[in-house]
C-alpha cells in the first residue's frame, strides 16, 4: 500500500508537468525575474542557496502609478480558461469569502463596508451585489461560525479589532449590530498604523480563532520598540474572544490565514521586509507551526541575519523557521485559497491559489499576478509555484490590476478581486482548447 501511494503522488506529479509549460531557470542562471517573463504555465523555484548577500544591489522605491485599464484588457491565463469580468464598480475590494450557502463576502477595506456577492449569471457575470455591513474601521478578514452549512455569525477581522455579526444563510444585510469579540489586538490598535489587514480564521474543530497581526515597520526592533507589541504575529483565541496567546511569531505581515483542508494546518502568506536589494527578503506562503518563530526582525529565511540589526538573539536564531515556498522578493502576497471546487482539472485540487499584489521596492516589478502552488493532493508543497493569472501590466511596465482575495465560487470557478481596477474577475475552465 505504501507504494502504491508514493507511485499515485509520482504519477499526479508528472500529470501536472505534462500539462503546463514549464520555465525553470537553467542550471548557473538567476531565479529572479521581472513582470515581463510572468507567463501563465512558467514555473519558478526560489532555493535559500539563490539568496544574494545584502546591498548586492541598491534598494529601489518603485511603487506602481495605477493606470487605467486598457480597453478591452483581460487577465492571461492557460489555454482551457476563461477569464470574465464577474463584477465591478467597487471603491477598494480586497478579501473575499464564500459562505455556506454559495454567496461570496467582500471586504472594502478603505470603505469600511462588507459587501455580498451573488449568484453567477449566463455570461459569467454576478446577479446581484448587496452591502451586508457598514462603518467598520478598515475591514478585511471575513469568516463564518460555526463551521459547517449553517454558521450563526460572521466574523470580521478590522484593523483593531474583531467583530461578529448575527447571520444566517440567505441573509442580504446584517440583522443586527456588530457585537465586539476582540475589542483591542494590541494597545492603540485602532489607529492603524503600519500594516493594516487583519485575518480570522477558526480551527477546523471551531474550537480556537486565530488573528493575524502585520508588525508597525520594516524593522524596528521590538526589544526597544513598545509599538511592535503583539505584532508581527498569529494570535489565537478562544471563539469568544477570551484565552489570548502568541501561536506564532516573527512573521513580518501575516496577510491571510486559512486551514488547509487535507493536512488541517493553518498556512499563511507574509510579506517579507524591505530596503535590503531588488532580491532581498523573499517572500512566502507556509504553513505555520504552533510555537514556531519565522525570524523577524533579526533574521530571515532561516538563520540569515538581518545586518541592520545586532544579532541579539542567537538561542532564537537556531529555531528560525524556513517556510514552506519562497516567493519572489517584493512580490506582495496577499489573499489565498485552497482550490475545493469540482470545475478545474482534477490536479488543481487541493492547490493553493495566491495573489501577489505587486512590488514598490524593486526596480524591475514583480507581482502583480496569481500564482498556483502545486500541493499535489497531499498538502505538501515542493517549494515550486506557477504563473496563473498574468497581464495586469502593460509592456511597457504600466500597472492596471494588483490582485488581492481569491475564492472558489459556487460552480466551482474562482473569483479573483483587484484593486487596481476594482474589478472582482472570473476563471473558469471548459477543457483545453
Amino acid at each position: 500500500m505504501q507504494v502504491d501511494r508514493k507511485l499515485s503522488v509520482t504519477l499526479r506529479l508528472l500529470v501536472f508537468i505534462s500539462l503546463t509549460p514549464v520555465v525553470l531557470a537553467q542550471k548557473g542562471s538567476s531565479p529572479f525575474y521581472n513582470f515581463n517573463a510572468e507567463k501563465p504555465g512558467n514555473v519558478h523555484k526560489i532555493t535559500l542557496a539563490d539568496l544574494p548577500g545584502p546591498g548586492v544591489t541598491k534598494s529601489a522605491v518603485n511603487p506602481p502609478d495605477i493606470a487605467e485599464r486598457p480597453a478591452g484588457a483581460i487577465p492571461k491565463a492557460l489555454p482551457g480558461f476563461t477569464v470574465n469580468l464577474y463584477a465591478d464598480g467597487f471603491d477598494v475590494p480586497r478579501e473575499m469569502r464564500t459562505a455556506p450557502n454559495g454567496d461570496v463576502f467582500l471586504a472594502e477595506m478603505d470603505k469600511g463596508e462588507i459587501k455580498i456577492l451573488r449568484g453567477i449569471s449566463k455570461d459569467g457575470k454576478v446577479e446581484q451585489v448587496s452591502t451586508f455591513a457598514t462603518g467598520l474601521n478598515k475591514p478585511f478578514g471575513i469568516a463564518f461560525y460555526p463551521l459547517g452549512a449553517n454558521p450563526e455569525w460572521v466574523y470580521i477581522a478590522e484593523t483593531g479589532a474583531v467583530k461578529k455579526f448575527p447571520y444566517k444563510n440567505g441573509d442580504l444585510k446584517a440583522t443586527g449590530p456588530a457585537q465586539t469579540v476582540v475589542a483591542e489586538l494590541f494597545p492603540g490598535a485602532a489607529v492603524g498604523k503600519g500594516h493594516t489587514t487583519r485575518d480570522v480564521a477558526f480551527s477546523p474543530d471551531g474550537k480556537k480563532m486565530y488573528v493575524s497581526v502585520g508588525s508597525a515597520s520594516n524593522i524596528d526592533n521590538p526589544d526597544d520598540h513598545p509599538s511592535e507589541f503583539h505584532r508581527a504575529n498569529i494570535l489565537e483565541y478562544n471563539p469568544d474572544g477570551s484565552g489570548m496567546r502568541v501561536f506564532a511569531s516573527g512573521i513580518r505581515n501575516p496577510v491571510t490565514l486559512v486551514f488547509n483542508p487535507t493536512t488541517g494546518q493553518l498556512w499563511t502568506s507574509c510579506n517579507e521586509r524591505d530596503a535590503l536589494g531588488d532580491n532581498l527578503v523573499p517572500d512566502y506562503t507556509t504553513h505555520v507551526e504552533d510555537g514556531g518563530f519565522y525570524g523577524w526582525p533579526w533574521y530571515y529565511m532561516g538563520k540569515h541575519h538581518d545586518p541592520r540589526l545586532p544579532d541579539s538573539h542567537p538561542d532564537w536564531r537556531a529555531k528560525v523557521i524556513t517556510p514552506d515556498v519562497i516567493i519572489q522578493p517584493h512580490s506582495a502576497p496577499l489573499g489565498f485559497t485552497f482550490y475545493s471546487g469540482n470545475q478545474f482539472p482534477a490536479e488543481y485540487k487541493g492547490d493553493e491559489f495566491l495573489a501577489l499584489h505587486g512590488s514598490w521596492n524593486r526596480e524591475p516589478r514583480t507581482g502583480y499576478e496569481l500564482v498556483r502552488v502545486p500541493l499535489h493532493q497531499t498538502g505538501k508543497a515542493t517549494g515550486e509555484y506557477q504563473d496563473f493569472l498574468t497581464g495586469f501590466v502593460t509592456q511597457d511596465g504600466k500597472v492596471w490590476g494588483r490582485p488581492v482575495g481569491v475564492t472558489v465560487a459556487k460552480d466551482g470557478s474562482l473569483l479573483v478581486s483587484d484593486d487596481g481596477s476594482r474589478i472582482v474577475w472570473r476563471v473558469s475552465y471548459s477543457g483545453k482548447k
